[in-house]
């Protein structure tokens, strides 16, 4: 019988082994049986051309219709092209040359049935235009092997494939396998089965790779979707509980300590949510065990107070925090912001208070050494700083509490590296995010982390109007854009200007350097910066930031804008978090449609944050009804970011959700949907959450144990450990 783990060059030929590791990183048996079919296909039925696109490697499954030779241009001889029609109607065309155009003449002839894969082409335009496909791979049906039988009546699975490897080729591969695979040991109990109706797993593998009919497709997907989901949430659960056995110093709040000062020096009102989250944090750092908490909140819901907040309590109880933030502009600012909120509370020293220290790659080497130090000796008590933060060198007196601002951005080793710097027992870590997050991807992503939601915004805060400016449609209303803007900085106000990369594509930062397919390159702000500075909006005071300048000018940029020196700043993503300039009303992100939907509500949330009603104008060639420009209309719709991230959600591979994309291992969700399989995802929540309270260790479920341990060991699954 056939093992999930048995290496494919055991089971298979040597050769189709190496071809399925090396082109679709399949290793095991396991790896095969869980490369499930992308979609099935009856005789007559042709890969659905809406679906097509260039350069995509599709496999079509039709019927021959004539064969044509062409002429070579400027060239002699000719060529072959072969039509392919559905029973539909629909149409693509196969080309072959050279020697290949006679071998395929002989075996595709009208009448011919088969299934053809390659790498999708288009010639012509509009109506005209034709879907081609050069030199594929074909296997024709003869109606006298038994296979025809197959391909007449029942579903034939159609594989996700690359080069050199045709989906008929992994079918074959599974063939092997499943004649040999038997009956698998079930991970999931029987009772557990029962009550959700599921197959067991040797029934559901059969059944997804050889389905007599759609009910058995359903089925079997019914059941590997809850195993993804199930597993997911027992490593989870299992890591939740790991987490809260190890010790952390208590930091209970004091009641005559910083905090008591600052809360009463505050020049405002916390919201309702402020306190009520702020209470929560106060309760988990007061525990003998370290606290695992995210905070996710809108754009300006008054994150940062919180968590200065919990940093205040941890420096009254004796301790240290470190907030982390992801570039050296972020951490610039929450170092000002935090001094600031503080005031003569930050002096330190004889003054009383904390003294705040910024750490950050870029510092002059006296200045880097003294906040080393007082980081080493407790003097400061907040540490500011970016990933230079995790060098070994730097060490914490008492580090009690880590912070980590917008989390998605550092990869999981630099967070544990981070924790590691607590010595003895863990640091409390409270993780803070500005982008909403759905509940299943919550649940799914951070499942071992209780979830804090800020949803009120506090008072002050004007709302944001967002317009799209299409520019393909109707040009003269970019011109209106920039008058718009010259009114208000004309009213006192500032503004910012957005652009996708900073100048020359070579080494630019982001990955939107790059442009997008036959499309120009993005606008940089170096060229934008100038076309502005020349002609709309002459006269005014304009100034650059992007993230390749020296840090000492960021920086200076920054206190010049946020003093008022500077009208227009015109920027790269680097303002997208953390920065604060209330005077700022109007900002006009230029190539809208080349940044992410979550992108564009953070970016917008740079302005209206001083009472000022604030404007958002998004720049786009995008013509209307594409899904381009939906994206835009969709975030010029709404506020709501927890509306917005459920459709940014839905336009992201579930990898890159996952966190997996960051990491460079491609995600281990094949049938789960974060979205459309939110019941599933709860369900299995719920099960594992009830099955692990029972048994930690999972002794009375050896195979789901050992099934677990396999998923930790694939080093596809390092992020789990590590987030």
């Amino acid at each position: 019988m056939t093992s999930f783990d048995e290496p494919l060059g055991r089971a298979l030929d040597p050769k189709t082994a190496r071809l399925l590791e090396s082109v679709l990183d399949l290793r095991t048996v396991g790896d095969l049986l869980r490369h499930y079919p992308r979609r099935y296909a009856q005789r007559g039925e042709l890969t659905d051309l809406d679906d097509l696109r260039v350069d995509d490697h599709v496999t079509v499954v039709g019927e021959v219709t004539r064969t044509m030779r062409k002429p070579m241009r400027n060239k002699g001889g000719t060529w072959l092209e072969v039509e392919v029609v559905d029973g539909r109607g629909s149409k693509i065309y196969l080309s072959f040359f050279g020697k290949a155009s006679h071998i395929a003449e002989t075996r595709l002839r009208p009448g011919a049935r088969g299934m053809f894969a390659g790498k999708v082409g288009a010639f012509g335009q509009g109506e005209r235009r034709k879907w081609q496909l050069a030199h594929p791979e074909f296997e024709m049906v003869d109606e006298s092997e038994t296979e025809a039988g197959e391909f007449a009546a029942a579903l034939v699975p159609i594989y996700p494939a690359g080069k050199d490897v045709t989906p008929w080729a992994i079918r074959r591969a599974l063939g092997v396998v499943l004649d040999t695979m038997g009956t698998l040991d079930d991970p999931l109990p029987g009772d557990l089965r029962a009550r959700h109706g599921l197959p067991g797993l040797s029934e559901a593998l059969l059944a997804i790779h050889r389905p007599r009919d759609h009910g058995d497709v359903t089925r079997a997907r019914k059941r590997l979707k809850f195993d993804e989901a199930f597993l997911l949430q027992a490593v989870l659960m299992q890591r939740r509980m790991a987490a809260e056995a190890w010790p952390a110093t208590p930091r209970p709040r004091c009641d005559d300590g910083l905090l008591a000062d600052f809360d009463g020096r505050l020049p405002f009102e916390l919201t309702e949510g402020q306190r009520s989250v702020g209470e929560e944090i106060a309760a988990d750092l007061a525990r003998a065990h370290p606290m695992h908490r995210l905070l996710q909140g809108e754009v300006g819901a008054g994150k940062t107070v919180v968590a200065l907040r919990a940093m205040l309590q941890v420096v009254d109880a004796g301790g240290q925090a470190v907030l982390l933030a992801p570039t050296e502009v972020l951490a610039q600012q929450h170092h000002r912001s935090i001094s600031a909120m503080l005031g003569d509370l930050a002096a330190g020293g004889m003054f009383g208070g904390t003294a705040v220290a910024l750490l950050t790659g870029s510092l002059g080497a006296a200045a880097r050494r003294t906040a080393m130090l007082d980081a080493a000796s407790g003097a400061a008590g907040i540490v500011v700083g970016t990933h230079a933060v995790l060098q070994e060198k730097v060490q914490f007196a008492d580090l009690g509490l880590v912070v980590v601002d917008e989390q998605h951005r550092f990869g999981v080793e630099q967070r544990d590296a981070l924790r590691e710097k607590a010595g003895g027992g863990r640091p409390h870590v409270l993780v803070m995010t500005a982008t909403p997050i759905p509940r299943t991807v919550a649940m799914t992503v951070f499942g071992d982390l209780t979830v804090s939601t800020l949803s009120q915004l506090p008072s002050g805060r004007a709302p944001i109007t967002t317009h799209v400016v299409p520019v393909a449609e109707k040009p003269h209303f970019l011109d209106r854009a920039w008058a718009r803007l010259r009114e208000e900085v004309g009213l006192g106000r500032q503004a910012y200007v957005v652009c996708p990369r900073i100048g020359d594509l070579e080494g630019d930062e982001g990955d939107l350097a790059k442009g997008d397919d036959d499309r120009r390159p993005p606008l940089a702000v170096l060229d934008v910066a100038e076309m502005l500075s020349q002609g709309p909006l002459r006269g005014l005071r304009t100034a650059v930031l992007h993230g390749k300048l020296p840090p000492e000018e960021k920086d200076a940029v920054m206190r010049a804008f946020a003093k008022g020196e500077v009208d227009v700043l015109v920027a790269t993503t680097v303002i997208e978090v953390g920065v604060d300039v209330p005077n700022s009303s109007v900002m006009v992100i230029m190539d809208a449609d080349r940044f992410g939907v979550s992108q564009l509500h953070q970016l917008r949330g740079r302005v209206g944050r001083g009472g000022l009603p604030g404007l958002c104008l998004l720049v786009s060639e995008s013509p209307g009804g594409t899904p381009a420009r939906e994206r835009l209309d969709a975030v010029a719709a709404t506020l709501d970011g927890f509306e917005l991230s459920r459709v940014d959600l839905e336009q992201r591979r579930e990898g890159d959700v996952l966190g997996v994309a960051q990491s460079g291992r491609r995600s281990s969700l094949k049938m789960l949907r974060l979205l459309r399989d939110e019941d599933v995802i709860q369900t299995a929540r719920e099960e594992a959450e009830t099955m692990l309270t029972a048994d930690p260790d999972l002794a009375g479920h050896p195979v789901l144990r050992a099934e677990i341990e396999r998923l930790l060991a694939d080093e596809r699954a390092e992020y789990l450990e590590k987030t």
